[in-house]
């Protein structure tokens, strides 16, 4: 839908479109938005290049507009995350996790919830990794293996159904990821094994990890190398976000990968990066490939034999 405002005292014509969101002639790509902020019938867009753009005299299409942006900002964040589940809940509530709290949207799915404030924060939080998930009062409270905290809360009469499905949920992705690992083969070099999305279990990695170096190999259509990575911190947490980054991505694994010109070159791409902590800790982590040729074997062995 069109909507006519003002921008910088300019008269300006506004079109919500999917990836982002046309104000006249200027194309502002979702992926450049850090925060969306409604303040007296005005909206503030606030970007990650550090511009504040006022949009205003919407006059009664405001309620309009800004329903309509959030949702399309919110189902771009959801591309971003690449969440392909069928949704089971959708709630509002608060919310609190690193680095931001507030008031956002809640969805739930069979392996994940997704929190989709109107910001550029949203984040999914895989089940299959879930340590703990407690209701208290109407506080539902999420623990990672990793040990990070999300907590949602406020979300009135959906908050003991919404708990009661997410318990189950993380249960039944818990036990049919495990179920698959179980049957996966592990060769050598290789020392540890892992799946993508759980519904995708007919492609996996091996890893062969050392104290300060890593060898991914995936197990796909498209095996043409081995990815090489060096790392400082222990073993047992570089293992952690390699486990989370390559669940994160899905048929998506282009993206832990490529070099930083590709993800720059693609919106989608360089919102999923920034949505990905464990993800922009793995792609920090990568110093090159060994090609799948005559020499492959030998130049993997060298690698995991070599201090730095």
């Amino acid at each position: 839908m069109k909507y006519q405002a003002s921008i910088g005292a300019v008269d300006t014509e506004i079109r919500v479109e999917r990836e982002g969101l046309y104000l006249g002639t200027r194309f502002l790509d979702y992926a450049d938005v850090a925060a969306l902020r409604p303040i007296n019938h005005r909206v503030f867009i606030d970007t990650l290049g550090g511009e504040c753009i006022e949009i205003a005299m919407l006059g009664f299409s405001y309620d309009g507009f800004w329903e309509e942006l959030t949702r399309a900002f919110g189902a771009r964040s959801l591309e971003a995350l690449f969440v392909e589940e069928t949704q089971m809940m959708f709630c509002e509530g608060e919310y609190a996790m690193p680095g931001d709290s507030g008031r956002g949207n809640i969805a739930l799915y069979a392996d994940s919830v997704c929190i989709l404030p109107n910001n550029c924060f949203a984040v999914r939080i895989p089940l299959c990794f879930t340590k703990d998930i407690d209701l208290t009062g109407y506080t539902i409270t999420i623990t990672m293996c990793s040990g990070t905290v999300y907590t949602i809360s406020k979300m009135g009469y959906d908050t003991n159904p919404f708990a009661e499905r997410l318990m189950n949920a993380a249960a039944a992705v818990k036990q049919a990821r495990q179920k698959r690992l179980s049957e996966l083969p592990l060769n050598e070099p290789f020392t540890h094994k892992g799946l993508f999305r759980t519904k995708q279990a007919e492609q996996y990695w091996n890893a062969a990890l050392r104290e300060n170096a890593c060898a991914l190999e995936f197990f796909t259509d498209e095996d043409t190398a081995t990815y090489l990575y060096r790392f400082s911190e222990t073993k047992e947490l570089f293992e952690l976000k390699l486990r989370e980054a390559t669940e994160a991505m899905g048929i998506h694994r282009e993206i832990i990968y490529c070099a930083e010109e590709k993800i720059a070159e693609n919106p989608l791409y360089r919102m999923a990066v920034a949505r990905s902590e464990a993800v922009s800790f793995l792609r920090s982590k990568i110093v090159g490939r060994a090609i799948h040729n005559a020499s492959h074997t030998q130049r993997l062995a060298e690698f995991l034999q070599t201090d730095t």
